[in-house]
């Protein structure tokens, strides 16, 4: 009853249904006709910002380029002299999105505290995410955080990517394509890499195997619920009049039904793996299990709705990102072939050079490939833009004043497009600008850029702790295919259309044919 009156007590505060009516609709009307014909006639770099209406802000501009608002604003903060941009939004709600380097690292380190994820995003992703590590702070997120570090150990690090990865490499995966690439068959590459990681993060998070990567490629309804999931909660996020999807939420219609269907069909799964490693660890009687749903069981926690927070949390972080980043990657790679050729040849030469190496080291080794990555990762970040939320008023380095509960965001998307911080061949897909050789051995060497630069991983307190994880798994997956095959988009001079939730996508998928080394096509 309690959370019936609240939801009662919230509709009670939102503008009257006269003004949503008839006022809204016709502002919005009048805002959308505007923002189309100057879209029309740009002459120049400040006409593409947004006029700000009374009570509704930039909402028309906001409505028009909703399918591309990641691009949108990176767009204009490319033309901000200070690469930060002020977006008001409805009812006096001020949204500051920056890719300038000392604010990003005002925000994540210097002033980590005043910044935390924020009332407005936990409210807003607490159906899906809960409490979970991406939608905590404080002592919450300090205990998640830190017995998740220990599954990012070098040991453990070591035994992931000779175990789990390879496993799932040469047991699924290239079966897989050397099937396709025998019949000449057309896969989707971003369902194919989401079914391997998703199996890869339940193995090393969970001790489970789902069996998402099988030949027959079976039809998960999970899959299909956590993609339903994500995408809403995005929606949600990034709407326009925020009382709308309550509205939809309290009388359980529209996306916030299908919703509600999807995060009980996500919770159901990460319960089961719960309950089954309950029973696992029960007639084992034993406390020796290292992967991270053991050891937060193993510290005594019966709040089952918690431990799925953090299931639900590491699928997120585990099935989306680095998929994602492989997507994009084999893309360009298709795009650049003699950068697909030097990584090739860093395969070839590891391999026969290396024999006596463990597999750790000789993905550790692969200079040129984690160069080309991080190239890749800085046009097409997975995860495009990060929110806070300014606790206190403050004034950024760049002299940017943002008020108390003012909605801050650092754009990893732009950044990566900044002329200023990558030159004028920004737009060039070019590994070299991460590396430096050596004027005697000829060997490259990797050198990194500051992390408040790139900071595709985050950076501060909050830094990713599984960034070496994933670029471990990242080369793995890169040598096992390319050594094999050229992964070939099945559409001529297919461009991908670029989707944003959580994290990025390509809209409808990859569809590729996998060509052996050394057969035309």
């Amino acid at each position: 009853m309690a959370s019936k009156s609240q939801g009662i007590a919230e509709l009670v505060l939102l503008p009257s249904p006269a003004f949503i009516l008839f006022f809204l609709p016709l502002l919005l009307l009048f805002g959308l006709i505007k923002t189309k014909k100057k879209s029309l006639s740009l002459s120049s770099p400040n006409k593409l910002f947004p006029k700000s209406y009374p009570i509704i802000g930039s909402a028309p501009a906001i409505s028009a380029n909703q399918k591309r608002r990641v691009q949108w604003i990176s767009d204009l903060i490319q033309v901000s002299p200070t690469s930060t941009f002020v977006l008001n939004r409805c009812f006096g709600q001020r949204q500051v999105f920056t890719a300038n380097p000392a604010n990003v690292q005002h925000i994540l380190k210097s002033h980590f505290s005043i910044y935390p994820k924020g009332e407005h995003f936990r409210k807003t992703n607490t159906d899906f995410l809960g409490n979970g590590i991406f939608n905590s702070d404080g002592e919450t997120w300090k205990f998640q955080r830190q017995n998740a570090s220990h599954a990012f150990s070098p040991r453990s690090l070591k035994s992931f990517v000779e175990k789990e990865v390879d496993e799932e490499l040469y047991e699924r995966l290239i079966p897989i394509l050397s099937e396709a690439a025998a019949n000449k068959i057309v896969l989707d590459l971003q369902d194919i890499l989401q079914r391997f990681a998703f199996d890869n993060v339940c193995k090393v998070a969970f001790g489970y195997d789902p069996q998402y990567l099988l030949p027959s490629l079976p039809e998960q309804s999970f899959a299909s619920a956590f993609e339903e999931a994500t995408s809403t909660i995005s929606e949600r996020f990034n709407c326009n009049f925020h009382f709308l999807w309550k509205l939809k939420k309290a009388f359980n219609i529209g996306s916030e039904k299908r919703l509600r269907i999807a995060v009980s069909e996500v919770r159901d799964f990460a319960k089961q793996v719960i309950r089954a490693k309950k029973k696992e660890l029960q007639s084992r009687s034993c406390l020796d299990s290292v992967d991270l749903l053991s050891r937060f069981l193993n510290l005594g926690h019966s709040d089952e709705e918690f431990v799925a927070d953090v299931v639900i949390s590491f699928i997120l972080a585990g099935r989306d990102t680095t998929s994602a980043a492989l997507s994009w990657f084999f893309w360009l790679l298709s795009k650049n072939p003699e950068v697909e050729n030097k990584i090739l040849n860093e395969i070839t030469e590891e391999k026969q050079g290396k024999t006596k190496n463990s597999v750790y080291d000789e993905v550790k080794d692969m200079v040129y490939t984690h160069a080309s990555l991080c190239e890749s990762m800085r046009l097409y970040p997975p995860v495009p833009v990060d929110t806070k939320e300014a606790a206190i008023d403050d004034v950024w380095p760049d002299g940017t004043v943002v008020k108390k509960g003012n909605w801050v965001a650092y754009h990893p998307y732009a950044m990566g497009r900044l002329e200023k911080l990558w030159g004028t061949d920004w737009a060039e897909f070019k590994p070299e600008r991460w590396l430096q050789r050596d004027s005697v051995s000829q060997k490259w060497s990797f050198e990194g850029r500051d992390v408040y630069t790139y900071p595709v991983f985050q950076a501060g307190p909050r830094v990713c702790l599984g960034k070496e994880m994933a670029f471990l798994q990242m080369k793995r997956v890169v040598a096992g295919i390319l050594q094999r095959w050229r992964v070939v988009p099945a559409v001529e001079c297919f461009e991908p259309v670029f989707v944003a939730a959580f994290t990025t996508k390509m809209d409808g998928g990859f569809p590729v044919k996998f060509v052996e080394r050394g057969v035309e096509q």
